[in-house]
């Protein structure tokens, strides 16, 4: 069967495919004003659906860089504070060592070595109220604004500890242990201090304190190397973040953007079938004498 061509019918089918061409050259047109491969999921679902999967990942990986960052911040201010109170702790026991020797040392040489251990206790119970952001570093969650207070008793509850994810199945503790490192009330390195300075006004030989000096001190150090584990551990998340962070951005953009120059010589090739098909459509279809009579 052989189907009848009218001049209307002809003029039906040109007019589809010149929408069809104009199209196309808009959807060209927008990809490079754009540089996106779609800007409706409906042109590329199955597209869209990856892309969308891709931010989600985005998302959380810039969520644990903030929460490394933080954590950062913390572990470097307790891991500085521990250096600190290590090198006070230092003073005392050279302090007791030289208070300890009776035999050479007036009452006013005591004196002094007693007003400068009290100054080293201030120091001291200063930098286990050091804070971070508004919060103390050495007493996990506790809203007091201090971990120790002036009677030297700790605020913070047993077991509670400030963390941070910084993966998606990995978490880490970034504040310290005050009551590891400092202890808590009467066996607090404060109240060890003011034993000290007390028994040296007395005249009592504070030789047989240097050992329990040595123990505080061994707790700080404890104290300040897990601390270095946990900064170690945070830096090595770091790095794996950062590789994610390039890695979903090359993801992403391959199933969103668009080469520009590619896009430019399509388009150009677009715009001269389309010039192209107007053209040709203009000299076929001209208009009769019937077309001026309907």
């Amino acid at each position: 069967m052989i189907s009848r061509v009218t001049q209307q019918t002809s003029m039906l089918a040109a007019q589809r495919n010149l929408q069809s061409s104009a199209g196309q050259l808009a959807k060209l047109q927008d990809q490079a004003m754009t540089r996106k491969a779609f800007s409706r999921a409906s042109e590329d679902p199955s597209g869209a659906a990856d892309a969308m999967r891709i931010r989600s990942q985005q998302r959380a990986n810039d969520q644990y860089s903030r929460n490394i960052d933080n954590g950062l911040g913390w572990v470097t201010t307790i891991d500085s504070t521990l250096t600190e109170s290590n090198d006070a702790m230092k003073r005392v026991r050279d302090l007791t060592v030289q208070g300890a020797n009776d035999g050479a040392l007036s009452p006013t040489a005591k004196e002094a070595i007693a007003v400068e251990l009290d100054s080293l206790k201030e120091q001291l119970l200063g930098l286990a109220n050091t804070q971070y952001l508004g919060r103390s570093v050495f007493a996990g969650n506790s809203s007091d604004g201090v971990a120790f207070n002036p009677d030297f008793s700790f605020t913070g509850a047993a077991g509670s500890t400030v963390e941070r994810r910084i993966g998606a199945d990995t978490t880490v503790r970034v504040d310290g242990d005050g009551a590891a490192a400092f202890g808590v009330g009467a066996n607090s390195v404060f109240a060890l201090i003011d034993t000290i300075a007390t028994e040296l006004r007395a005249g009592t030989n504070i030789g047989a304190r240097l050992g329990d000096i040595d123990q505080r001190m061994n707790a700080l150090r404890t104290e300040h190397s897990a601390v270095g584990s946990r900064h170690a551990l945070i830096m090595r998340a770091e790095e794996t973040v950062m590789d994610k962070t390039g890695s979903l951005e090359a993801q992403r953009a391959a199933v969103e953007d668009i080469e520009l120059s590619r896009i430019i010589l399509d388009l150009k090739a677009q715009e001269i079938s389309y010039q192209a098909a107007l053209g040709v459509t203009a000299r076929v279809l001209q208009p009769t004498l019937m077309d001026f009579l309907r």
